[in-house]
């Protein structure tokens, strides 16, 4: 029996492929709407892919021509130094989803949010709080931050029914080598030298089947929470250099270059929320704590190149 539709706006991605598959299975038609297919090691077999640039709004019009019960926005350049297209595929591409989605029936629309809107309030970063203002060089966080307002404001004035999921450091199986922990997953395991800052920041990570628990949560949620925002993360902060080390004892190996990468002027040395807010009203908790996640993580890796441990 089907559930609904749902569409996941950059569904091509490592988040995108993890919920896709958790969808598929509990019975959902799942649709991917992205610029570009999807790598061959995330292809999925029930998924009906959808292409389109997301910043012409006639273009999308004329793609989007199904009805979705939920949608989730997943969408969004990954590379923050290309300040133009960041803006556009983060904001731009929201405003023109909430124009289109607004003549049909969503259930729920999802907004992926960032811990970066929370610009520079100390940690542990609560919802309700706000800050004065973000940074416009700080594009991919100024950029989230000014979604939400833009759906919390379609919320409030056309009842629009959005939530947003404000994410911390998420990581698991099948992430690109353009993150933090995959990066020196893979340079631990093949023994190698790899660039990183001193490690003294501290950051909350959340693995992947957590993070897709509370996307269902979300979906699934009865009551209303239109307006809404949770935090998503474990609650705990880990410093980096702890993280490297456990990594490098798991796989034995690795040559990190500490110092080799400096911080950014304005970087936070420490970033994790408080999740009470998803834990009493979703009823979710993180199931994984870090290492049981990192742990699941390798073994994958393992897996997929033929590697003991």
């Amino acid at each position: 029996m089907k559930r609904g539709n749902v569409l996941l706006v950059g569904g091509t991605g490592f988040i995108g492929y993890h919920l896709a598959l958790r969808l598929i299975k509990l019975g959902f038609k799942v649709f991917s709407l992205s610029r570009k297919k999807p790598k061959k090691k995330r292809q999925i077999k029930n998924l009906k892919y959808i292409y389109s640039d997301f910043i012409n709004y006639s273009v999308l019009k004329k793609k989007i021509k199904n009805n979705f019960d939920y949608v989730i926005n997943l969408g969004g350049n990954v590379n923050h130094r290309e300040i133009n297209k960041t803006y556009n595929s983060h904001y731009v591409a929201v405003k023109n989803l909430v124009k289109i989605l607004k003549k049909k029936k969503v259930k729920r629309f999802i907004q992926v949010g960032s811990c970066l809107e929370y610009g520079k309030i100390k940690s542990p970063h609560k919802e309700n709080v706000k800050p004065r203002k973000i940074n416009k060089k700080l594009i991919y966080g100024y950029s989230k931050f000014k979604s939400t307002n833009y759906l919390l404001e379609e919320y409030k004035n056309n009842l629009f029914p959005a939530v947003i999921m404000r994410l911390y450091q998420v990581y698991g199986e099948n992430q690109d080598l353009n993150r933090f922990i995959p990066i020196v997953i893979d340079a631990c395991l093949k023994n190698k030298s790899f660039p990183c800052s001193e490690g003294k920041q501290k950051r909350d990570f959340i693995y992947i089947d957590d993070l897709v628990d509370a996307f269902i949560k979300i979906m699934l949620k009865k009551n209303n929470i239109n307006g809404e925002i949770f935090n998503i993360g474990t609650g705990k902060a880990y410093q980096l250099k702890e993280i490297i080390s456990h990594i490098m004892k798991i796989c034995k190996g690795g040559r990190p270059l500490y110092g080799k990468i400096k911080l950014r002027p304005d970087e936070s040395l420490t970033s994790y929320p408080l999740i009470g807010k998803a834990k009493k009203i979703l009823k979710w908790y993180p199931k994984n704590n870090l290492y049981s996640g990192l742990k699941k993580t390798i073994r994958n890796h393992c897996w997929n190149f033929m590697i003991s441990i």
